[in-house]
């Protein structure tokens, strides 16, 4: 599912929201997780999962159209855990 159609969803099932405002909502909750951790912080949404940011260390790499060593700089990149009710809900249980 993409944005647009988390926003489609949400507006037919809230047919007293417009679609705009629905929008709004959506791209407001995007951001403020965004914007959380960028500031370091972790966001946990409770039954569905838990977004952090985890540090890749600096590192040799190897370019592999020519096997050379290439230094590769460390990097803050996004996780996600998935929480229990969601992986329940995945597996069936």
């Amino acid at each position: 599912m993409i944005r647009s159609e988390l926003i489609q969803k949400i507006a037919e099932e809230n047919p007293h929201l417009y679609q705009r405002d629905v929008e709004k909502i959506v791209n407001t909750i995007f951001d403020e997780i965004t914007n959380a951790m960028s500031g370091g912080s972790r966001v946990e949404l409770r039954g569905f999962g838990a977004f952090s940011v985890k540090k890749r260390d600096s590192r040799m790499g190897r370019n592999p159209r020519t096997g050379e060593a290439v230094p590769v700089e460390e990097k803050h990149v996004p996780f996600f855990k998935t929480g229990k009710l969601l992986r329940d809900r995945l597996n069936g249980d």
